[in-house]
């Protein structure tokens, strides 16, 4: 904790300093030149942090990548810190640029915060999700007598679920602080019809969003030579490949292992794969199509397929899920020592 505290304390200074020079200097190379120390800061920040899984893959996330991208892209006047008419105020600045959100505006109807039609969830699903998080900590003590192919299968389970309990609970906090409406983060990827549907509208919105302004936007102008919708193309996937290295970064920084690029493959094949449905797509144009019911089974199962081939042995490989558990019991530990301080007191 204490590291993890010095770490968010250099990021919260790093980022007022951003701030404070945004005001002085107008968006573009000059600004950016004076906010590149803050950028490799923010590469840096995960490797001085002790190993803990949640602290610093949560900061990885957040710092490494997400928040590394959104000062950039602020530095030349876009992305989500620039977005406003008016600009932020330093407290929402912090936290646009820390969290995984994306802030509309608060003239907006709350039912126009969903991504493409998905819509935010109620404090019943996210109590079933905590439920299966605690079955799915109890599973794996039985973890030695099941199949690789089932445990990783629980880790994908595992990091759905995580991901959807920490950006929720992320979000809600900034909306109890604040009158502004925020963003759902995943709108049910296992109902996706297509990879393009499922990386573009379902999985981890954030990301998407962050990645469109940041790479994919500008190869859709480096490639404009190709046309207006054949430039799509390379710019898919050249977006994929900075995801697949960002992925690689951010295992690094949770297993301090030297990658092996598996990660890096799994994006590489996905990028060509969505490329090439783009492409079949454009093509056909609209004369035939897969039943709803076919694609979304053929679209789960290849991201399945070629996750438990690629993405999720790195969890294995860094032991995330057996340190994981041990940071979840030696939570359940201090929680039990604090309920007994409080019994005795009272």
């Amino acid at each position: 904790m204490v590291s993890f505290i010095k770490a968010w304390g250099l990021v919260i200074i790093s980022l007022c300093y951003t701030f404070f020079i945004a005001r002085l200097v107008p968006k573009g190379i000059q600004r950016l030149i004076l906010i590149i120390p803050v950028l490799l800061i923010f590469f840096i920040v995960p490797l001085l942090m002790k190993p803990s899984i949640h602290l610093l893959g949560i900061t990885a996330f957040l710092i490494g990548w997400l928040a590394n991208f959104k000062v950039f892209l602020f530095a030349l006047g876009r992305g989500p810190l620039s977005s406003n008419p008016k600009p932020l105020s330093l407290p929402i600045f912090l936290a646009v640029s820390c969290l995984p959100i994306k802030i509309q505006l608060s003239t907006k109807s709350p039912k126009s915060g969903s991504h493409g039609g998905g819509s935010r969830e109620g404090p019943l699903s996210y109590t079933i999700k905590a439920f299966l998080l605690v079955l799915l900590i109890k599973v794996y003590d039985y973890s030695s007598k099941l199949p690789d192919k089932a445990l990783l299968t629980l880790y994908a389970i595992h990091i759905y679920i995580t991901l959807e309990l920490i950006l929720a609970a992320m979000a809600a906090v900034v909306r109890a602080m604040s009158d502004l409406e925020l963003e759902p983060q995943f709108n049910e990827p296992y109902l996706a019809t297509s990879l393009q549907d499922f990386w573009g509208r379902r999985w981890n919105l954030m990301v998407t969003g962050i990645l469109r302004p940041t790479v994919y936007d500008p190869m859709v102008q480096l490639f404009s030579v190709l046309g207006r919708n054949w430039s799509r193309v390379p710019a898919i996937f050249g977006t994929f490949v900075v995801s697949g290295i960002m992925h690689e970064l951010i295992f690094f920084y949770m297993g301090r292992l030297r990658p092996d690029w598996k990660v890096m493959c799994f994006f590489l094949i996905h990028g060509f794969c969505t490329t090439v449905e783009i492409i079949i797509k454009k093509t056909i144009n609209g004369r035939w199509k897969l039943q709803t019911a076919i694609s979304q089974l053929l679209t789960l199962g290849f991201v399945i397929v070629t996750a438990l081939w690629l993405f999720l042995p790195e969890f294995k490989r860094c032991n995330i899920a057996d340190r994981a558990i041990e940071e979840y019991k030696s939570i359940g530990t201090v929680a039990a020592e604090i309920r007994s301080m409080m019994a005795s007191l009272f």
